[in-house]
């Protein structure tokens, strides 16, 4: 090797980097055994921000751009090397190199269920997950309290402790908020919007912008789940006796109106009828009914309002009574079901 060639390998006249290693945060540029000469380029890209370090102290940022490094260009590190405005010789820097492109996608979630108090199911774990976005913000603050000196620093070494960070704050949330599952389910959106809120210092407080923070699933253990499915169907149990009942009344006037009369009321209405006695006694509507029934009323005989129409309903056909008293005593017997 020729004394030229060595010569320019000890100084450096164009500093850059061009991202070539997926997932990079942080990079720093070789300089062991390197200067870099007055006057040398620094090219940053529009996805980049640079950070000159001397001996461990922060000097100059630069954004996107390209530069020629100088006195004039680099006013701190002229400060801390204590140059003049002459100074014209090769000289040292660490230079780093920090990515601000968005770190899209990145996932989140609980590894095991998180232990809560909720006020309607008492004790319950709870799980969940998303993804979030983030971008390098502030590169001093990112160099001071996270990347550090090292030579490169990537996205997969920063997932663990942002993951925590989530978990940690997701429980602190809900233990704090005081709301239910079921109302934190049904808003994940919400939900999401307030964790972020909560996120954002914390990320900032490395140099970090949150920028997008998504919950794709809050939920409880299967065997949990299986609970609250059951405690679903008790509710919508109750409330078939309630619209039994109700669809049965409303059957009555509209098959007494249609050819065939009564006949029609008494087949709809017994089948209505069977089948409102086997939904109450499923949740245990008939036996609570019973019970509330004195002994004195349940033994007094009380004629069927079938039968009742029926014989009118003969009387009218026979021309005992008119159609419009027959239709009075219909609407009579009905209002009293």
């Amino acid at each position: 090797m020729g004394l030229f060639d060595f010569i320019q390998k000890q100084f450096i006249d164009v500093i850059h980097w061009t991202d070539t290693a997926e997932g990079l945060l942080a990079y720093r540029f070789p300089m062991q055994d390197f200067e870099i000469q007055n006057g040398a380029r620094l090219t940053v890209r529009d996805t980049q921000l640079a950070l000159f370090v001397n001996e461990g102290q922060i000097a100059d940022q630069f954004t996107s751009g390209n530069y020629t490094l100088t006195t004039q260009t680099l006013p701190l590190l002229t400060n801390l090397q204590n140059w003049d405005k002459l100074f014209d010789s090769p000289f040292k820097s660490d230079v780093y190199f920090f990515n601000t492109t968005q770190q899209l996608n990145r996932q989140w979630g609980t590894s095991n269920p998180i232990t809560l108090r909720d006020p309607e199911f008492g004790s319950v774990r709870l799980r969940a997950f998303g993804t979030y976005t983030y971008r390098i913000q502030d590169p001093v603050i990112f160099y001071r309290e996270v990347s550090g000196t090292r030579a490169s620093f990537s996205v997969d070494e920063l997932d663990g402790q942002l993951l925590s960070l989530v978990v940690a704050t997701l429980s602190d949330h809900i233990a704090n908020s005081g709301i239910a599952f079921l109302d934190l389910a049904a808003n994940q959106g919400e939900f999401a919007k307030a964790l972020q809120e909560k996120l954002q210092q914390a990320f900032q407080n490395m140099g970090l912008q949150l920028e997008q923070f998504i919950l794709q699933n809050l939920s409880l253990p299967e065997e949990l789940q299986k609970v609250l499915d059951q405690r679903i169907g008790i509710n919508i149990a109750g409330n078939l006796q309630e619209l039994t009942q109700f669809q049965v009344a409303q059957s009555i006037p509209i098959a007494a109106a249609n050819e065939g009369g009564v006949a029609g009321v008494g087949a709809g209405l017994g089948a209505g009828l069977a089948m409102a006695q086997s939904m109450m006694s499923a949740v245990g509507g008939a036996s609570s009914n019973t019970a509330n029934v004195s002994p004195a009323v349940a033994q007094t005989p009380v004629e069927d309002p079938l039968q009742l129409l029926e014989k009118l309903h003969g009387l009218m056909t026979k021309g005992v009574i008119s159609e419009a008293e027959f239709s009075a005593k219909k609407a009579d017997i009905l209002s009293k079901l």
